[in-house]
């Protein structure tokens, strides 16, 4: 649902609150209000946090739903759920007094994406967009819905895309001895 307002700058996004604890984006100047999460999506996003921490990457690098602020025809602010953060991104974010990655800090090294209903546009070419446009080195789209997950590597300033289903282990030039199965993604354990 978009919420009818004026457009909005980072400035005001950031300074903006409605007195309730509604989690927002912020969409080419538009305030995106966000639906709450199914069960499933975050069963997966959960699994992955703990996943990812059992392959040995701290937790201070590890974040869920940690606003990003990235770059459309104006500033937007998108809230994956999941980001695994760079030494120097973790570094740069120490002393923030709001958990948001702003332009002007490195960006992540993965951001995870779990497709909701209604919401496939978005993930697979809005955010895309938008993530290739910081220089993150892999997205990842988990699609429970199409049952596949999409890896988006960043080469020469484009994404190339893998695409996995089932019992199909998940590649990725960003996290090493990854041993892992879309269908083991998928149910969250």
């Amino acid at each position: 649902m978009t919420v009818a307002i004026e457009k909005m700058t980072l400035a005001e996004f950031l300074a903006y609150d409605d007195g309730t604890d509604k989690l927002y984006e912020l969409e080419n100047g538009e305030l995106i209000d966000m639906p709450s999460e199914s069960e499933i999506n975050r069963r997966i996003a959960a699994f992955l946090f703990v996943y990812f921490s059992q392959l040995g990457i701290p937790a201070y690098r590890l974040t869920m739903k940690t606003e990003m602020a990235v770059s459309g025809s104006r500033v937007s602010v998108r809230v994956p759920d999941l980001l695994v953060l760079s030494e120097e991104l973790a570094t740069a974010m120490e002393r923030a007094t709001r958990s948001i990655v702003l332009m002007d800090m490195p960006p992540p090294l993965l951001v995870v994406e779990v497709v909701s209903p209604n919401q496939e546009k978005r993930d697979y070419r809005y955010k895309r967009t938008e993530y290739a446009a910081r220089g993150i080195a892999e997205y990842w789209i988990v699609d429970p819905i199409v049952r596949k997950v999409t890896v988006l590597e960043w080469i020469e300033g484009l994404y190339e895309e893998k695409v996995f289903a089932g019992d199909n282990k998940i590649e990725s030039s960003v996290l090493e001895n990854l041993d892992l199965t879309v269908d083991r993604v998928l149910q969250g354990r």
